[in-house]
C-alpha cells in the first residue's frame, strides 16, 4: 500500500471507530481486527502503519470528531508529512479543500475534562493520560522468581515486588516463560492493588469482580494456593477464561462464581460473614487506561458514569455482606473520577459504620480522600485509585 492509500483506509477505519463509539459498538482493537482479517492484501508493515496512524489521530482529538477525515486533519496540524498524503490518488484521500475544518483537540469532550478538573486532574496530569503505556509483568511466585528469571529480551523491574517493565509491543504471549506460567502481563498499578489486599496463605478470600482473572492469579501466588480463593463475576464469557490460565500458573485453589446481576448473594450466599478478604475491582470508566483505550473518551457520558457509580455502591455493599468481623475490603477503580474513586469510598464507610479506612503503605501513589491514587505523570502506571476498610472485630 502507498502512504496515501494508509492515510485513506485510516480514514475509513476511524469512521467505524467514530459510530461505533457514539452507539456503543465494538471497541477500536477489535474493528482494525476484523479489517485486517478481512483484507489480507495489507501485509504487516501495512497494518502496522495503519494502526498508528489510527491510534495517533484517535490520541489527537479530544471530543468525538464528526468524522474519519476531520479527524485525520487534526492529527496533520501537528505532523507536516501527513498533509501531503491527501493528494487525490487513486486508493488516496481527496485534496484538502481551503473550507475543511479539523476536528478539535484536547484531552477529552468539554464535560469530562470540567469532571477530572474537579477531581484534581488537569494540566500535565490529564495530558498524560494520552501517552503511551509501557508493557508491565508479573513474575508468577508459584513458578519462578523476579532475580533469576531469564527472559529472551531486557527487562527492568518495577515498583512491584514482582514487576517488570519490557519494551512496548514486546510480544511476550511467544515467550516459553509466558506458555510455561512464569510471567502473565499485568500493569505495576494493578500489581499493587492486588498487593494492598494483603491475601496469606489459609485465609478466605473473594475476587468479587473477577473478569478475566489476573488480579485473581497474582492473588493464588500471594496465597501459595493455600485457603479458598473465590473468583466471582456476572460475565460468563470473561470469567470463562480464567480456568486455562489458572491452569498454566499453577493456580489450583481457584473456586470460580457466576453470578446474576442483582442476586449476587444466592451464588455467594454460603461465603456471607466468612471472608478474611474481598477485593472489589469494580466496574468503572476507565479513565486510568486511556493511554490503552483512547476512543474510550468518546464512549462515556454523565448518564453512563451516574450508572457505574450505581453499580459501585451496590458491588460494595455485597461485598461488606461477606466480610467476617475483623475481614478487610479493598476497592480498586481505574479511574480517576473521585465520583468513582474517593466519593465512592467515602459513601461507603459512611453507609457502613462498621467499617474503618485502614492506610495503605504503596511503594507509589498520592494520597486522594482516604485512600491512594496512582496516576501516569507521577507513577509511571495506569491511573488508579485504591483503598482499604477493616470490618469491626
Amino acid at each position: 500500500m502507498t502512504p496515501a492509500a494508509r492515510v485513506q483506509t485510516a480514514i475509513e477505519l476511524l469512521d467505524a471507530i467514530i459510530a461505533a463509539a457514539r452507539g456503543k459498538g465494538a471497541p477500536a482493537d477489535r474493528i482494525l481486527a476484523e479489517w485486517f482479517r478481512a483484507n489480507r492484501f495489507a501485509g504487516s508493515k501495512d497494518r502496522r502503519a495503519i494502526r498508528e496512524l489510527v491510534y495517533r489521530t484517535i490520541r489527537a482529538c479530544g471530543p468525538v470528531p464528526a468524522s474519519g477525515r476531520g479527524a485525520m486533519l487534526r492529527l496533520a496540524e501537528t505532523d507536516p508529512a501527513i498533509p501531503p498524503l491527501f493528494d487525490g490518488s487513486q486508493y488516496g484521500p481527496a485534496p484538502i479543500d481551503a473550507g475543511e475544518e479539523p476536528a478539535a483537540g484536547g484531552v477529552a469532550p468539554d464535560w469530562l475534562v470540567e469532571r477530572l478538573a474537579r477531581s484534581g486532574v488537569e494540566g500535565e496530569r490529564a495530558e498524560a493520560l494520552l501517552g503511551r503505556a509501557p508493557l508491565d509483568l508479573r513474575v508468577n511466585a508459584l513458578k519462578a522468581e523476579r532475580a533469576t528469571l531469564d527472559l529472551p529480551e531486557p527487562a527492568e523491574p518495577t515498583a512491584a515486588p514482582h514487576g517488570l517493565r519490557v519494551a512496548t509491543g514486546t510480544a511476550v504471549e511467544r515467550w516459553p516463560q509466558w506458555a510455561d506460567g512464569l510471567i502473565e502481563v499485568q500493569d505495576t498499578g494493578s500489581q499493587l492493588a492486588c498487593l494492598a489486599l494483603a491475601a496469606q496463605p489459609g485465609e478466605t478470600v473473594v475476587d468479587l469482580c473477577a473478569g478475566g482473572g489476573g488480579k485473581t492469579l497474582a492473588l493464588a501466588a500471594a496465597m501459595d494456593n493455600q485457603g479458598r480463593l473465590i473468583a466471582a463475576d456476572t460475565d460468563r464469557n470473561r470469567l470463562s477464561r480464567l480456568a486455562p490460565r489458572a491452569e498454566r500458573a499453577g493456580a489450583s485453589l481457584i473456586e470460580t462464581r457466576l453470578l446474576d446481576p442483582g442476586r449476587e448473594l444466592e451464588a455467594l450466599g454460603d461465603l456471607a460473614g466468612l471472608a478474611d478478604a474481598v477485593l472489589v475491582d469494580a466496574p468503572c470508566s476507565g479513565t486510568g487506561t486511556w493511554r490503552r483505550n483512547p476512543e474510550a473518551r468518546w464512549r462515556l457520558d454523565e448518564t453512563e458514569l451516574a450508572r457505574l457509580a450505581q453499580l459501585q455502591a451496590h458491588i460494595l455493599d455485597l461485598a461488606v455482606a461477606l466480610l467476617k468481623p475483623g475481614g478487610r475490603l479493598v476497592y480498586v477503580t481505574c479511574t480517576l473520577l473521585d465520583a468513582e474513586g474517593a466519593d465512592q469510598f467515602e459513601a461507603l464507610l459512611a453507609r457502613h459504620p462498621q467499617l474503618a479506612a485502614q492506610p495503605l503503605a504503596l511503594s507509589l501513589g498520592r494520597e486522594r480522600g482516604q485512600g491512594t491514587r496512582l496516576t501516569p505523570l507521577h507513577d509511571g502506571t495506569d491511573g488508579f485509585f485504591i483503598a482499604c476498610a477493616a470490618s469491626a472485630c
